[in-house]
């Protein structure tokens, strides 16, 4: 019951804290103008910045348990709690001036990075995660010593690196329809609480973590759902995948469960990136390639379309749930074919119409 009452408290509180952040970036300009834009199909200016929104009540309400609620002494330290809130920072700080300012990309990819490092650097790492095959790959075997500032554990700083840009730029990336990346990204922190909660796996401080994540998210898509009154902002698109990669991290290096509820964002990422290599563009442009802009092209609804990738996230992410290692493993390699398949697809479609 304490989990529901903190979900529940964040939630609204979220709910409160959005409302006042879309009064404040209308009347401090940091909007998204409606115009012609293949990827620009809101017909209104909407507000920016609703990360902040979520960072603010999520970190709110993790203070407050902190100081009165007797959690977050085990499985997730203080070192942790300051580690994610400095990298969050970061994003914040770097999305509301890319919001702003339209930063360059060559200036946006700064802040994912230090956020990154900022994790890194607190020392939040898996030493070890499961081989799908039977037993479990040691992480921590490789270090360098390098003076002031510690140790650099070679094979588990770099997967923290690669694997929180990755989630970070899915998410960004992901951004392009009305609800989409703060219900995917809910239904990520939802699997994570339920899957630290069972009995094998039993870790009460990560689920506290998961459930007020998600509580501060679900409180964002109230205001967030289409049609939209605000939209996530660059810090908040990186923001929610931020999270949810840490909270991967965190839980003891959940990486396939997470994969699975993401895996259908990500593989499309890395289906535009190609796409976009072949036709000689430059891989940090937007355009109307990805899975959701298709499915709108298809006949689609917003709505629609967000609830399908939503069921699919879902059922992928119960599934992961019951699911052995080798078994997530089989999961994943269904994806990723299924994804060729769908690119092959998109590929002929293209070259019948042109």
């Amino acid at each position: 019951m304490i989990y529901l009452a903190y979900f529940i408290f964040t939630g609204l509180l979220s709910t409160f804290v959005t409302f006042i952040i879309i009064v404040v970036m209308r009347r401090l300009g940091i909007v998204d103008k409606a115009r012609k834009d293949e990827r620009k199909i809101h017909k209104k200016t909407i507000p920016l910045g609703g990360g902040l929104a979520i960072f603010i009540s999520f970190f709110v309400v993790i203070g407050l348990i902190v100081l009165f609620g007797g959690h977050f002494v085990h499985d997730v330290v203080p070192r942790n709690l300051l580690g994610l809130f400095f990298g969050g920072l970061v994003l914040m700080i770097g999305g509301l001036l890319d919001d702003r300012y339209i930063l360059r990309p060559r200036y946006q990819i700064l802040f994912p990075v230090i956020a990154s490092l900022v994790i890194i650097g607190f020392g939040i790492g898996p030493h070890s995660i499961s081989n799908p095959f039977g037993g479990t790959w040691n992480l921590a075997e490789w270090h360098i010593q390098i003076d002031g500032l510690g140790n650099f554990v070679v094979l588990a700083d770099m997967l923290v690196f690669f694997w929180l840009m990755g989630m970070m730029f899915t998410t960004k990336f992901l951004d392009g329809l009305d609800g989409l990346v703060a219900g995917i990204v809910s239904i990520g922190a939802c699997i994570i609480f339920f899957l630290s909660l069972q009995r094998e796996w039993y870790q009460p401080d990560v689920a506290m973590l998961a459930i007020v994540f998600a509580g501060a998210v679900l409180g964002f898509l109230v205001w967030n759902w289409n049609p939209a009154k605000i939209f996530l902002g660059e810090g908040g698109s990186l923001f929610t995948g931020f999270m949810l990669g840490c909270l991967a991290i965190i839980s003891g290096g959940k990486i396939a469960t997470t994969l699975l509820v993401v895996a259908i964002p990500v593989l499309d990422v890395m289906r535009v990136i190609v796409r976009r290599i072949q036709k000689k563009k430059p891989v940090y442009i937007g355009d109307n390639e990805h899975l959701h802009f298709r499915l709108l092209e298809s006949g689609f609804s917003q709505r629609q379309a967000v609830l399908l990738l939503y069921a699919i996230s879902l059922l992928f992410g119960i599934s992961a749930l019951f699911l052995q290692s080798s078994q997530k493993l089989i999961a994943l390699i269904f994806l990723f074919i299924l994804m060729i398949l769908v690119g092959v697809w998109f590929s002929r479609h293209d070259a019948q119409r042109s």
